[in-house]
């Protein structure tokens, strides 16, 4: 039975939103009560104080978070972030997602996160590397190639994973190159990662778009976030003949109702370090922006842009989740109640950790693919799950969202009973 309750008060806490949409799908599922009370807490936890002696000379003490949700299916997997709100729940609940995302395309790992509270822009090269050695150091008897396997998130990026393997291979005495993913090439990183998540998100957009008997062509977008994500799915939709009418930012919005100019737009970005003022479109309020009638919203920045105050406002009929939990648990009834086609977070952005998957694989090989074949398997991975998960929901009658925490409890679970409990 549903324990968890949800109140406006607490409606952004990712944790709580985590153990609702858990409680939902279970209830459905009917889930083994013993079961259901291992996966619904995390199954380690570390949090870790950071000495790092600034540029200047002064000692500044940072806090870090692993969280392991879960290694029944395989080793952990999940990224690290770097940003001054990152909390012990965040974590948490970006865990479990990891946990139910790995299930739901069903690759052999489990879910696990990790964080630092910092402001990466305040900190010099020399003292974010100090920072992440440190940190390093102190979750290395949790990370590891057969143990957890860290990859870059919010804020940190290829060179923060190079600095990660480097300090695990000091204190193991070879390389590894498989304790992370999302590398440099030139040690190990897999071909297609960069682009992965947002070519995810064009995938299951595409299998949606048939569903309904829509073309590419014809497909108003708007996506919100221009990063690694958002920015990367913006160029391939737009290559693949979708019309991106707004990208919205935190400092604003730029809007052109015939179709913005992508390759145009990050020139001006990368040029200016804004997206405003740019001679393809107008500026607009980004509230206003997330509320334009189009027909697919990508939310691919930070989580809960998708509230109760404006998830009855928006105007799409296919929302893709680029972002991990952009729409607060709230929001999901007001969504369905709307009709709006919902493909969640954990479908929708499980490209990345698909192809981080393909990377590690190779890592172990030693033996490494060409393009063609890293993306041809995550069309196959992303095809094969957006069908497993709408067609589960229709099976079950439920809406997306549920169908895919169902599916993947349902294979977590299924694990664990083979397993059996350790005595």
């Amino acid at each position: 039975m549903t324990v968890t309750t949800l109140s406006l008060t607490d409606e952004k806490n990712p944790w709580v939103a985590a153990e609702i949409r858990f409680d939902r799908a279970a209830d459905k599922l009917k889930l083994d009560e013993g079961i259901r009370k291992v996966l619904k807490a995390p199954a380690r936890e570390i949090t870790v104080n950071i000495p790092v002696e600034m540029d200047d000379g002064r000692v500044e003490v940072f806090t870090g978070y692993r969280v392991q949700h879960s290694i029944a299916r395989g080793p952990g997997k999940g990224g690290i972030r770097y940003a001054p709100d990152v909390s012990l729940d965040e974590v948490r609940a970006l865990a479990s997602w990891m946990t139910w995302k790995c299930a739901v395309v069903n690759i052999p790992f489990g879910g696990a996160k990790g964080g630092v509270i910092c402001n990466p822009l305040l900190l010099s090269n020399r003292e974010l590397e100090r920072l992440t050695r440190r940190y390093t150091a102190g979750i290395i008897e949790m990370i590891g190639p057969e143990r957890d396997v860290p990859a870059p998130d919010m804020n940190t990026n290829e060179q923060v994973m190079a600095w990660i393997m480097d300090t695990y291979a000091m204190h193991v005495g070879h390389a590894t190159t498989a304790v992370v993913t999302g590398k440099p090439m030139e040690l190990g990183g897999s071909r297609g990662r960069r682009e992965a998540t947002g070519r995810g998100c064009m995938i299951v957009t595409l299998e949606a778009l048939k569903k309904f008997g829509m073309k590419a062509e014809e497909t108003r977008v708007v996506i919100q976030g221009f990063g690694n994500v958002g920015g990367m799915a913006a160029r391939l939709m737009a290559a693949r003949g979708f019309k991106i009418i707004a990208i919205v930012e935190y400092y604003g919005a730029v809007y052109n109702g015939q179709g913005l100019d992508i390759e145009a737009l990050m020139r001006h970005r990368t040029e200016t370090g804004r997206i405003s003022k740019f001679d393809g479109g107008e500026d607009i309020d980004k509230g206003e922006a997330m509320l334009l009638k189009c027909d697919v919203l990508v939310p691919a920045a930070t989580e809960n842009v998708i509230t109760s105050e404006n998830a009855g406002r928006l105007k799409c009929r296919i929302l893709c989740e680029g972002a991990n939990g952009p729409t607060t648990a709230i929001a999901d009834e007001t969504l369905a109640n709307k009709g709006i086609f919902v493909i969640p977070d954990i479908l929708a952005n499980a490209g990345g950790v698909t192809v981080s998957y393909f990377e590690w694989v190779q890592d172990r090989q030693g033996f490494f693919w060409n393009e063609d074949l890293v993306n041809t398997r995550l069309q196959e991975i992303m095809v094969g799950s957006f069908e497993s998960v709408t067609g589960y929901g229709e099976k079950h009658q439920v809406d997306n969202r549920t169908a895919a925490y169902m599916l993947a409890l349902d294979r977590v679970g299924s694990a664990m009973r083979l397993r059996g409990l350790y005595a």
